[in-house]
């Protein structure tokens, strides 16, 4: 009998097949009408290495909360350019080993270049690599500015333009990826809803914070999905020889002593050196720009701490984007395009009563820099209030079938697959600290979580609206190169989700949400459901075979005490609800471990209804971990499992009732978990549904939920068990990557 593959082998081999999809037959793509002509230009690209090593130390270093320092040049800093010419239109994309670069600065770059070269500035993009072992140019929390090596910089940067400018050759050109999920991970995880931390301000508000640790039971698991797409654009010579290659991967930084360009600086001279030797010794300069890991880093957290140094790190990454290039099919020419748009976002300012708290802080310090967070955060919030607004400048460039995002911020991995899943191109590759560096931008969902990505700061200021505004903006931009729509985001089909639709039900939310407050309904009744604030979208699920998704992974939310509150269903005294689960909370930490399901009325004192829970400590060891049903205090009515849940494993629950009949079903089985006699507890008129906790909002879920469907009948253990087989969870994939 063959192995099963794991989620982790089908990712890469059906994005492989995917990568080949997109890069080998090219050709069968829709042609754009810009394509159509007899006798086309030649296509010439050219490309350029410029040292931008500080050329005198110590300098003034930024990345960690407080100012540093490097006095050693440990590897050379850079920027790598690239421009490319359609023969009517031209594009450069300058990678710099720097934390980030302000706007006004990459304005005036551009301007510059663009007088110099004759390429409009709107088609050329600068990008940081995000090395966090740079020279400073741009104020961030503690660090000031090292404004020698800030008036330094600029005129490297122009230089690297006019250097790929004018080193232009007739070329070829390609793109393909490849899936690393092994060198990515979310670094932002969940607290447990007793172990929410402090932020500067003195509030305990962080129910999620970055580097939890290693499997540090303090913490669920993470609050977002990976990007583990390694993207590549190739560019070979007329020979064949290649002549440089643009990667993107989303994972933050590795972590390397000032002054250094990281593990960005390695992957370029790895690769460079193997592809120059492919090509007879010409010279081939390639550069590693950073994707959308506002949340993303090399560490998982999930297992044990691995040994593993830059070097390591550096070769394993270099060997992924190796593998993209053999898949490349680089094509004579390819039209080329560029829009940008500006919008304007306002910042969040502090209170009358923080503003206060900081101007003390800060009238203390005097003209000292900050010694301590809160000191940090203080200053801060004197300078979002000197300047409310920031305006945004975001950039789009088109390379025949390939769509290159330019973000001015750190965006998490779920917008880049927000932009990837609709753009209308059939490869985009999203880079970021692009144009400019105005800090994270969670999506709005996960602002409640708090944590440092979300403390209001020049580096994480803006709105919590930002981030749908950005990716609105971003797709609006391709859609205009294009010029076709958006695709629409891909759903989760597949043999369950048929036989779920199949029997008909009340309601049927797959919980796949990627952006939004609001729980599509795919039934065709519309009883969609609004998730409260506490919910994070678009993780990982079950590994099930019986549902598919293009990007190989079954989609989840997780619920951090909150709900999904659903329209009223007359379902009487007949019916059922199924759901995919898996609690992340310990059976011991309260007196219940959480709520599945609930019906009644909304907040109604002593939760008269029909909850589905999982025990904790209640009454010792006798419910822990299990199974109940519970219709409220008045009728105190309980029956219980005996089977353990053990936490952070996936399951699925059927509940069922039949008149005064209860019943649930676990894991498929026929024969009920646990069975008897229970009152609704509340008229079946006042009845609200909720997923992921109780009527009044008493012990919600802490955990992930996905699949989740209603009936207006009881489902009989045979159509459960059908359900169940189905759905097809791989036996040796229950355990949940959490810590």
């Amino acid at each position: 009998m063959n192995r099963p593959t794991t989620r982790r082998e089908f990712l890469r081999t059906s994005t492989f097949a995917s990568a080949a999809a997109v890069s080998a037959p090219l050709a069968l793509a829709r042609e754009h009408p810009s394509e159509r002509r007899q006798q086309r230009p030649v296509f010439r690209a050219g490309a350029a290495e410029v040292d931008i090593s500080p050329p005198r130390l110590p300098v003034v270093v930024s990345g960690g909360f407080l100012e540093g320092t490097g006095g050693e040049l440990r590897d050379r800093l850079c920027a790598r350019g690239i421009v490319l010419d359609d023969g009517q239109n031209r594009l450069a994309l300058v990678v710099v080993d720097n934390l980030m670069m302000p706007r006004e600065m990459l304005d005036q770059v551009k301007a510059q270049a663009a007088a110099a070269t004759g390429i409009p500035e709107k088609s050329i993009v600068i990008s940081a690599t995000h090395t966090h072992s740079a020279p400073s140019v741009v104020g961030a929390l503690g660090t000031g500015v090292d404004e020698a090596y800030a008036a330094f910089l600029p005129g490297k940067l122009v230089e690297c333009v006019e250097k790929a400018a004018a080193a232009t050759e007739p070329a070829r050109v390609g793109w393909a990826s490849v899936i690393d999920s092994e060198d990515t991970n979310c670094r932002v995880w969940i607290r447990r809803p007793d172990r929410i931390g402090a932020d500067p301000f003195g509030r305990n508000t962080v129910r999620a914070m970055m580097h939890p640790g290693y499997q540090n039971p303090d913490y669920l698991g993470p609050c977002g999905p990976e990007d583990p797409e390694l993207t590549v654009l190739s560019i070979v010579r007329a020979d064949g020889a290649p002549l440089a290659l643009l990667a993107n991967y989303s994972m933050h930084y590795f972590g390397a002593a000032p002054v250094s360009a990281d593990y960005f600086g390695r992957f370029s001279a790895i690769v460079g050196e193997t592809l120059s030797k492919q090509g007879a010794g010409k010279p081939c300069i390639a550069m590693m720009s950073h994707g959308t890991s506002g949340d993303q880093h090399w560490m998982d957290y999930s297992s044990q701490r691995k040994a593993i140094d830059l070097e390591t790190y550096a070769q394993r990454v270099a060997a992924r984007a190796l593998e993209a290039c053999r898949r490349v099919e680089h094509r004579d020419w390819v039209p080329l395009a560029s829009a940008a748009t500006t919008i304007r976002l306002g910042r969040r300012l502090p209170d009358e009563q923080r503003l206060a708290w900081a101007r003390g802080l800060v009238e203390a310090m005097g003209d000292r820099r900050p010694t301590s967070r809160p000191e940090v955060y203080a200053r801060e919030q004197m300078y979002l209030v000197a300047e409310p607004e920031r305006d945004l400048r975001l950039q789009a460039l088109r390379i025949g079938d390939l769509a290159i995002t330019a973000i001015p911020c750190e965006v998490y991995a779920i917008t880049g697959l927000k932009l990837k899943g609709q753009s209308p191109f059939r490869q985009t590759m999203n880079i970021e600290l692009a144009g400019g560096g105005e800090g994270y931008i969670p999506p709005p969902e996960l602002f409640p979580f708090g944590g440092y990505n979300t403390w209001p700061a020049r580096s994480a200021g803006l709105e919590t609206t930002a981030e749908p505004k950005i990716v609105e903006a971003l797709l609006t931009l391709m859609e205009q190169l294009a010029e076709r729509p958006r695709r629409a985001m891909p759903r989760t089909g597949g043999a369950y989700t048929d036989l779920i639709l199949e029997h008909q039900p009340a309601a049927y939310w797959p919980l796949d949400t990627i952006g939004g407050a609001t729980a599509e309904d795919r039934s065709p009744h519309g009883n969609h459901g609004e998730y409260e604030t506490g919910v994070a979208f678009f993780l990982e699920g079950p590994e099930l075979a019986g549902l598919s998704r293009p990007d190989g992974a079954i989609r989840a939310a997780h619920f951090a005490d909150a709900r999904l509150v659903a329209p009223a269903v007359n379902l009487g005294d007949a019916w059922s609800v199924e759901i995919w689960f898996c609690n992340c909370l310990p059976s011991d930490a309260r007196a219940v471990t959480g709520y599945l399901f609930s019906r009644g009325p909304d907040g109604a004192k002593g939760a008269p209804g029909e909850h589905l829970g999982i025990g904790g400590n209640h009454l010792g060891e006798a419910l822990a971990g299990k199974l109940f049903f519970y219709n409220g205090d008045q009728r105190e009515e309980l029956v219980a499992g005996t089977t353990i849940i053990e936490p952070k494993t996936w399951h699925h629950v059927v509940f069922v009732r039949d008149g005064s009949r209860v019943a649930a079903y676990l894991d498929g089985r026929t024969t009920p978990e646990f069975s008897g006699d229970a009152s609704p507890g509340s008229p079946a008129g006042a009845a609200g549904v909720f997923i992921g906790g109780r009527s009044d909002k008493l012990y919600n879920f802490e955990g992930k939920l996905c699949q989740a469907a209603l009936y207006d009948r009881p489902l009989a253990p045979e159509a459960i068990a059908a359900h169940w087989a189905a759905a097809a969870l791989r036996t040796d994939a229950k355990s949940e990557k959490s810590g």
